[in-house]
């Protein structure tokens, strides 16, 4: 970390589907690099075939009664608040697919950078579940995120390079050396005021993020009691959903 630039890879095969510990670790690592007095940005990476699918619907499925999913929306809560809360800036660097989980990790980061292979995407509606649509509100306008949502559409990253909310689309394997240089930029200026920087422009953001995540949340509990999230959530898992 000589250069102040801290990698926090995300690495859960053979999707980045993570499971319940996965997220509350993820959310400490990223808490833990920014407290870090040496950390000047925070690159949010992953390995293997893309960025994030989401949570681990197989752990939620095996495990009996609603603990897995109390933990999935607890853990996916305190990731992304971590990502929004983490006292210096974090870009995202998104390859293949981000779905889900993916989107809120992403949506709530400072910098989106992204290759020319990456989707974003939430299939939450075909999944028996709600969330994260405050997160892909601030990717795409407010129109297409309800076609999205409601759809379970996904759009590619050079249509969010053309609403400007991912800052560069380039090829896979150039993408982490792109965030690293990009990350390079803004570790070189200066470290107390790059890190009131974020707190000044979390403080003028129009919507509470975790609010307004957590009330999404409501809604996946609300489909769970009545029978419709653990139906959809068993079809994804037996492969019998349309």
């Amino acid at each position: 970390m000589a250069d102040g630039v801290v990698e926090v890879v995300i690495d859960f095969p053979p999707v980045n589907a993570l499971p319940v510990r996965g997220w509350y670790d993820l959310a400490a690592a990223v808490t833990r690099a920014g407290a870090d007095p040496g950390t000047r940005v925070v690159v949010l990476a992953a390995e293997g075939r893309g960025f994030c699918a989401g949570v681990d619907i197989k752990e939620m499925q095996r495990t009996p009664g609603n603990e897995a999913l109390l933990g999935a929306n607890g853990g996916c809560a305190a990731a992304f608040a971590a990502v929004y809360d983490c006292a210096v800036p974090v870009i995202a660097a998104v390859h293949g697919f981000c779905l889900g989980g993916g989107v809120g990790l992403a949506g709530n980061a400072d910098i989106v950078v992204a290759s020319d292979d990456a989707t974003f995407g939430l299939p939450e509606v075909d999944r028996g579940a709600l969330g994260a649509a405050t997160h892909l509100a601030r990717l795409v306008p407010q129109p297409l995120m309800r076609a999205m949502v409601y759809t379970c559409r996904t759009v590619s990253a050079s249509q969010l390079l053309a609403f400007g909310t991912v800052l560069e689309v380039v090829p896979r394997a150039e993408l982490r050396d792109q965030a690293r240089a990009l990350a390079g930029e803004i570790a070189d200026k200066d470290a107390q005021v790059i890190r009131l920087a974020k707190q000044s422009l979390n403080g003028i953001d129009p919507v509470d993020v975790k609010r307004s995540y957590r009330f999404e949340q409501g809604f996946t509990f609300e489909l769970t009691l009545g029978g419709a999230g653990d139906k959809a959530r068993q079809a994804f898992v037996d492969g019998t959903q349309q």
